[in-house]
Formats: C-alpha cells, sequence, structure tokens
C-alpha cells in the first residue's frame, strides 16, 4: 500500500497536522488499539552525545547534590523535630532515620541509572521507562505538577528577608518580593549564560555551606569538651538523652515528615545523568557520599546545638535554634552578640541562595526532558539549546513560575498553602517510582536480560516504599491542636486534597488529548524523533490515520526495535 503525500510529509517533518480524517469502524478500531510495535516508540529518544556538554565533574555531583539538601533547615528544623519527640536521644535517632531512608531512595535512582544511562531529567523519565503504558500518562501527570507548581519561590523569600535583616534594611512585603525576584532573575540568568560557570557558583556555595557547618560542629566539640567555661553543663542533655520522651502520636510522625523534607534534594543530580561522562561510576561513588558529608554535617550539628543550649530553652524559645546556639557562644556584649547573629543571618541568606540555584540547575533538566517527551507543546524549543549551550526555555518557564508565586500570593496562608501544594502529590509519583522499579525488573527478567552495575537489594527498595507510604498517609493525621491547627488557619489537609485534585486534573487532561481527541478524528497519537541544528533530538508528536496506522507502524519497525529493544536489554549502557 502507497502512503499518501501527506503522510510522507509528516514522516519526515513531523507534522502535527492529522493527515485524514477518515475513520475506521469500530471492530477495526478495537483491534488497531492494541498494543503494536508503534506504541513503543514513545518517550524522548537516547542522546548519545550531550548538547548540553559534559560539565557535571565528581565535584558538581558532591555540591549540586549538598547544596540543594542544606538549606535552612539546619538551623531551623533540629528545634522542631525536638519539640516532636520530646528526648534529645530520640531526636538523634530521627536524623538516623532520615539519612536511612533517603539512603534507600538513593538507591532505587541508581538502579534506575545502570537502566538508562545517558537519559537526563530523574524522575520523569524513570516515570516514563518505568510505566510505559497507557502511553506517556505517568510522566505527563508529572510534568503537569512539576511545571506549573515546583518552584524556588520560598527560598527566594528567605534570602531577601535575611539578607534585608543582615544589612539592617527595613522588611516590608514588597521590598522582600523584590530581592526574592531580583536573586530568582540573577540566579536564573547566571544559568541561561553558561552550565560550566552556574555549576562552579553552585559548587562555591556548596563549599561555604559545609565550611560554616563544620565550624559549627567544632564549635559544638569544643564546647562539648569544656573548652568555653561560659557555657554551664555541656554534657547535660546528654546525660539521660531519652529522658522526656513523647508519647504523643502526631508529634512523633510530624517530625518524621520533617525529617524526611530535610534531606530533600539528594535526587538532584540525577536530572543531569547525560552530562556526566561516566555517569554510572561517577554516581556510584559520589552520589552516596554526598548524602553522607550531609548526615554527618546534620548529626554533628544537632550535637553542637545540644551540647549549648539547654534542652527546655531549646524546646520554650520560639527564635531559631542557630539564633539560640549563636547567643550562647556569644554573651559577652551585645555587640559581640549583634555582629554573631549578622552572620548567621548571612549563612541563611547563602544556605538559600545555594538551594535556589541548585534547585534551578536540575530543574531546568527535568522541563527541558518533558518537552523532549513530547509532553509539552512546541518540543523543539523546550530541546534547543540555543543560543548559549543551554536549556533556554525551561529555564525561563521555571523564572516565570517562581516570580509568580512570589509576587502573587499574598503573604500568610495563600502563599504557604501554595508552597505546600506539590509536596502531596511528589510522595505519590516517589512511591509509585518504586512500584515501577519492580515492573523493570521482571520486564528484564522476561527478555533474559543482562546483569548491570549496581542493583539494590530488594529489602532496600521495599524499606523505602514502606517509608513512602507512611510519607503519604501522615499528613492526613490531625494536627494536635485540631484540624484547623496546621500551617494554614484552614481544614489542615487542604492542601492534601488539592494536589489529589491537581493529579485529577491532569487525568482528565490526559484522557482529552491521548484517547477523546484521537476517538472523535479517527487517529491515534505517535512520536517521531527530530534531530535539531545544535544537535539536540526530540519526540514529535504525529497524528496518524487509523487505515494506515499498521503500515505507518511497520514502516519505523526497525527504528522501534532499536531504540526500545537496546534499552529493555541494558544495550545502551555506557
Amino acid at each position: 500500500m502507497a502512503y499518501p503525500s501527506t503522510l510522507k510529509k509528516s514522516m519526515v517533518t513531523g507534522s502535527d497536522e492529522t493527515l485524514n480524517q477518515s475513520r475506521l469502524d469500530p471492530i477495526v478500531e478495537e483491534q488497531q488499539s492494541r498494543i503494536t510495535v508503534g506504541d513503543d516508540a514513545f518517550g524522548a529518544p537516547v542522546e548519545t552525545v550531550s548538547p548540553l556538554g559534559y560539565h557535571v565533574d565528581w565535584i558538581s555531583v558532591i555540591f549540586l547534590n549538598v547544596s540543594r539538601i542544606i538549606g535552612v533547615g539546619v538551623f531551623v528544623t533540629p528545634a522542631t523535630i525536638l519539640r516532636g519527640v520530646g528526648s534529645v536521644g530520640l531526636s538523634m535517632i530521627y536524623w538516623v532515620i532520615g539519612f536511612l531512608f533517603s539512603a534507600a531512595s538513593l538507591c532505587v535512582y541508581l538502579e534506575y541509572l545502570c537502566y538508562y544511562p545517558q537519559r537526563s531529567g530523574g524522575i520523569v523519565t524513570y516515570l516514563e521507562k518505568a510505566f510505559p503504558r497507557p502511553r506517556l500518562m505517568a510522566p505527563f501527570l508529572y510534568a503537569c505538577l512539576f511545571c506549573t507548581l515546583s518552584t524556588s519561590s520560598a527560598a527566594c523569600i528567605v534570602f531577601a528577608e535575611y539578607i534585608l535583616l543582615a544589612l539592617q534594611y527595613n522588611i516590608t512585603k514588597w521590598n522582600v518580593r523584590g530581592v526574592a525576584v531580583g536573586l530568582s532573575t540573577t540566579m536564573t540568568l547566571i544559568c541561561i549564560l553558561s552550565t560550566k560557570w552556574s555549576l562552579h557558583f553552585s559548587n562555591a556555595i556548596g563549599m561555604i555551606k559545609v565550611l560554616a557547618l563544620v565550624l559549627i560542629a567544632i564549635t559544638g566539640l569544643v564546647v562539648l569538651c569544656g573548652g568555653i567555661p561560659h557555657v554551664p553543663n555541656p554534657g547535660a542533655n546528654f546525660s539521660q538523652p531519652f529522658h522526656g520522651t513523647s508519647n504523643n502520636v502526631n508529634g512523633l510522625v510530624s517530625a518524621l515528615l520533617k525529617i524526611r523534607f530535610s534531606y530533600v534534594g539528594w535526587e538532584s543530580v540525577f536530572s543531569m545523568v547525560n552530562e556526566v561522562k561516566d555517569p554510572i561510576p561517577t554516581l556510584k561513588k559520589f552520589a552516596p557520599l554526598s548524602l553522607g558529608v550531609v548526615f554527618a554535617l546534620y548529626i554533628l550539628v544537632n550535637v553542637a546545638y545540644f551540647a549549648t543550649v539547654p534542652l527546655e530553652k531549646i524546646k520554650s524559645s520560639n527564635e531559631m535554634i542557630a539564633n539560640l546556639f549563636f547567643e550562647t557562644i556569644f554573651p559577652s556584649s551585645p555587640d559581640s552578640t549583634n555582629i554573631a547573629l549578622t552572620v548567621l543571618q548571612v549563612l541563611v541568606a547563602i544556605s538559600s541562595l545555594g538551594s535556589v540555584i541548585a534547585a534551578t540547575i536540575s530543574a531546568s533538566r527535568i522541563i527541558r526532558e518533558s518537552g523532549r517527551q513530547g509532553l509539552l507543546p512546541y518540543p523543539q524549543i523546550w530541546a534547543s539549546t540555543k543560543p548559549f549551550n543551554t536549556p533556554l526555555a525551561a529555564y525561563l518557564l521555571r523564572w516565570t513560575v517562581t516570580s509568580v508565586l512570589i509576587v502573587i500570593p499574598p503573604p500568610g496562608d495563600a502563599f504557604n498553602f501554595i508552597v505546600d501544594l506539590q509536596y502531596y502529590p511528589e510522595s505519590i509519583y516517589a512511591f509509585l517510582l518504586i512500584i515501577g522499579l519492580f515492573l523493570i525488573r521482571r520486564r528484564r527478567r522476561a527478555v533474559a536480560a543482562p546483569s548491570i552495575p549496581f542493583r539494590a537489594w530488594t529489602f532496600v527498595a521495599v524499606f523505602a516504599l514502606i517509608v513512602n507510604l507512611v510519607i503519604m498517609i501522615i499528613p492526613w493525621v490531625p494536627p494536635e491542636g485540631g484540624i484547623y491547627a496546621g500551617d494554614v488557619s484552614f481544614f489542615y489537609a487542604t492542601y492534601c486534597i488539592a494536589g489529589l485534585g491537581v493529579i485529577a486534573l491532569s487525568c482528565v487532561i490526559y484522557y482529552f488529548w491521548y484517547v477523546y481527541f484521537p476517538r472523535r478524528g479517527g487517529y491515534r497519537i505517535r512520536q517521531v524523533t527530530e534531530k535539531l541544528s545544535d544537535g539536540a533530538q526530540t519526540s514529535k508528536i504525529v497524528k496518524v490515520p487509523i487505515e494506515v496506522l499498521e503500515e505507518w507502524d511497520a514502516a519505523h519497525v526497525d527504528d522501534v526495535e532499536h531504540l526500545v529493544g537496546n534499552e529493555e536489554r541494558g544495550e545502551d549502557q555506557t
């Protein structure tokens, strides 16, 4: 059967034009809706040579993760955890639990990396591979969430508030918003102009963070050894470490959720896998090292806080625990105390700044990969690396959403609600990702795929699965003060319900895009690979009439078997 001229044109150019609107009878349509070879040609093509270059070395692997994980939380969260669990001993155990959960989740990502070592994008890519059916649904749902709600607005606002405090400027709503948007704009411009220098900048900020926490840790050890005479009884909080342990279930589970958020960011480098020259050995070694560095710093900083500040003062004060630490270490005069607090404010601002640039770099790759999968309109724009060899469109989208969420929502409930909105769906997708790992293992066994350089122990993956399930349940537990005692003045679980609503709305959009309109229009969605002048590759949606679908799929069988068969068998490993 000869192809119509319009079909030939579409196969070459990837036009979105509907090639023929005629439809077959329902019986033939049902037959054609079965899984065919053409159905496997979905997802973004593998870029064997990264058009973004190879600027992610082992130093960037470590400090991109470190800079993303260590934010403001290390200066605040230890006190919150202590209030929730009641004792120093259990508080320290919680930090260990948080590390173990993050390490287990990291093992899951490392296994995905070994399956798809030339695919950046992290979770949006892994969802595509884990759940190939319904076609593109899993990555589509995640892309809807990430591209519209994942921002750095909260970190930008924290930076603005603390840098204004350090500089002793008047803090007003528009001063804070102006500085926050300015930070977002500056970081975005740095990232747009050069991947290499944006990573260097992120690395430098990460090193400053590590150095600051090391100094705090050393100071704490000096206190613990009795080296600072004006700190009385430095070991008192450790003499009975489990005294005062809480039996309040709400406080215990809430503290577990906060611990989980304290480690968020360890997965950042997985969004840039294709920009690492030897991704499997490099990430196998240095991604766990980055998490281990953060864990060690967290433990030592907690020891410093608890060795210096009396337990009851931590529990009763509304100040940051880091504030209490600096006030205790430098109590001699108002001038020295003010200098110490100014230094702390600068450290908090720097920590926020580092989180912003690391998150911006990482998020741009997830957005670009969503575009390359054909999930965003005009995929060539998202895949392109012109003119600076960076994902310009992805950075601009991230900057736009961040700026809107900084400027539009009023401070307080509305802003907190929008910031929290993404977290519940994120936990659902993290849960599904581990389910998907077991599905991939089963499919690989079915085709006798070769072994891979790293495979997570099954009990580790199951542990990560159980903890993710617990994290999905915890937000529904009412706060201690009742259903209106959350971090907003309305119903405490509204953000969970709204998060589920976002997923439901995304499902509706997917249904109309992939199912309803194709049925009404008499076509099926397929994808063709398009190579851009800068070397980037992207998938582009084409609408193939049902009456020529079988021939279309047959014409693409060689390319599809090469793309999908190799990935499933692990032959695309570097």
